[in-house]
């Protein structure tokens, strides 16, 4: 059972932290059994904002986890607690993958994790992460980064992007999805391993492309283009990609390649259905294409990817 780890001091933001707790916490092993074995690691009892909170574990615990996430650090100007840093660094060196969310990023900057490494943090504190950590090349233009062993997140709704996206890597991209619907957040903000692409389907409402992204999801196996696309908008394609990037934080073309990787994700984990079959379900046309995208984006072939996940989908067998 993969153990995560929570590492929890006064001085923490709650927000951040309550997303962890309530994405690697619940009890979901109706997904998939087992699920994670998550605890609460910190030097007593902590308070956080108006919340006090019990330990399961002392901070000599987080060098026994293999993921440890620490939240949000509430008052950048203030340097975390030496403690923190040392059980932080002693994780990271024992092989945990360590994760922050939000300004969780200056502890684990503070701590050297981030050292030579693409780093993000909320925006409005990236500036100050670059200046106190000039060995820091910080992104500030990303919801998340993954380093493999080192991640972190911008801030707020981007925290629970990079806990999915931990989910996602961990246990499949359905699972990740099925727990972005029981949360009712977008499923789909996913990104490569070095540097996240916002892809989201934004949600129903009076936008103009609110009619568009149901009815291209409905057709992803379709040969669409960006004039396709305008056309069933009722507008330009210069129009088109100027609502695209402000809804999406992207083109066109860039979401639509997404929702096809996506939807071969799901089908592959999912499904029986031949590598051909998937390339044709999902608008790639040919196995090679299928193959050539979807290792270039997720980072292994679509037949390593079915072994590794497949098994989390199996329906049991019969008497």
């Amino acid at each position: 059972m993969h153990t995560v780890a929570l590492a929890v001091t006064d001085g923490m933001l709650h927000y951040e932290l309550s997303m962890a707790i309530e994405v690697f916490g619940s009890d979901l092993t109706h997904l998939v059994d087992p699920w994670y074995d998550f605890s609460l690691c910190g030097p007593g009892a902590v308070r956080v904002g108006r919340f006090g909170l019990e330990m399961d574990h002392g901070l000599d615990h987080l060098p026994h986890a293999d993921t440890v996430i620490v939240p949000g650090w509430a008052d950048t100007d203030v340097d975390p607690p030496a403690e923190l840093l040392d059980a932080v660094r002693a994780a990271h060196t024992a092989g945990a993958r360590v994760a922050s969310l939000c300004t969780g990023a200056f502890v684990l900057a503070a701590a050297g994790l981030l050292d030579g490494r693409r780093a993000t943090t909320h925006w409005a504190h990236t500036d100050e992460l670059a200046r106190r950590h000039p060995d820091v090349t910080v992104d500030p233009d990303v919801l998340y980064v993954d380093n493999g062993d080192v991640l972190t997140s911008a801030g707020k709704a981007a925290a629970m992007d990079l806990c999915l996206h931990l989910v996602r890597t961990d246990h499949g991209s359905a699972n990740a999805n099925t727990i972005a619907r029981r949360l009712v957040v977008p499923p789909h903000r996913d990104g490569g391993q070095a540097q996240f692409i916002s892809t989201p389907v934004p949600a129903p409402g009076n936008h103009p492309l609110a009619e568009l992204f149901p009815w291209v999801l409905q057709r992803l196996d379709e040969p669409l283009t960006v004039e396709v696309l305008a056309k069933q908008a009722r507008m330009s394609s210069r129009h088109l990609g100027r609502h695209f990037r402000s809804l999406t934080g992207t083109t066109p073309l860039q979401w639509l390649h997404a929702q096809r990787i996506r939807h071969a994700r799901e089908l592959l984990e999912t499904t029986d259905a031949t590598i051909d079959t998937v390339a044709a379900a999902t608008g790639m046309g040919t196995s090679t294409t299928l193959r050539r995208h979807f290792h270039r984006t997720v980072g292994v072939p679509p037949d390593t990817y079915r072994r590794t996940f497949r098994s989390h989908h199996q329906p049991p067998s019969g008497p």
